[in-house]
């Protein structure tokens, strides 16, 4: 996965490694999904991915450079489990909308991940805010695509991506962390609709 990052020089070689820097990124989510960054421990990472102590300055210097890594790992494992449905969607419209339905289901069973980012916002601001602003750059690059095929207006930019991304945002939030009674069908067809007509009162032909 692309978002498997160690340390520029200790990425690791071997497909043993690689599995080892798996084991304590996902060790990591749950360390600091549940206890969060400052209460946190490289030992609870190690304990948790079943490594000795050594494995995990193989690939990392410290607490602060795996949990950056994380925060990049999330990104990339939300940019990836969303890819598919965007690629198969007809139109901009519905693709928002699978993409929408694919992070929903994706957010309820990684709860943690709105735990870290909120914490990154602290503990490593460029991450936090490289998390967003590369979700709603990609947002906006598919809206510009699909104007110019002709499926949206021709002036949405980054305002729209932007704006979009942070409905995603709170819809995850509200309807995966929060409670998860409602389908996330629902959810991403209601966007959906909004986004093709606006929520203005309609005037009679």
């Amino acid at each position: 996965m692309e978002g498997e990052g160690a340390s520029a020089s200790k990425e690791p070689r071997t497909a043993r490694g690689r599995r080892t820097l798996r084991a304590i990124l996902d060790a990591a989510a749950v360390e600091f999904g549940e206890k969060g960054f400052h209460e946190g421990s490289i030992s609870g990472i190690t304990r948790r991915a079943g490594v000795a102590l050594g494995s995990f300055y193989t690939y990392f210097d410290s607490k602060d450079e795996v949990f950056r890594a994380l925060v990049r790992d999330m990104s990339d494992q939300v940019r990836e489990h969303v890819a598919p449905a965007l690629k198969d969607a007809s139109g901009q419209i519905a693709a928002e909308q699978a993409a929408l339905l694919a992070f929903i289901k994706f957010a309820r069973t990684h709860k943690e991940i709105y735990r870290i980012i909120d914490e990154a916002e602290f503990v490593d601001p460029d991450s936090f805010r490289m998390h967003y602003a590369s979700t709603a750059d990609r947002i906006a690059r598919r809206l510009r695509a699909a104007a110019e095929r002709g499926e949206v207006r021709d002036d949405v930019g980054e305002v729209h991506a932007w704006a979009i991304m942070g409905m995603n945002v709170f819809l995850g939030l509200r309807y995966s962390v929060w409670d998860e009674g409602t389908a996330p069908e629902t959810i991403a067809e209601t966007v959906a609709s909004m986004l093709a007509r606006g929520i203005a009162v309609r005037e009679p032909d």
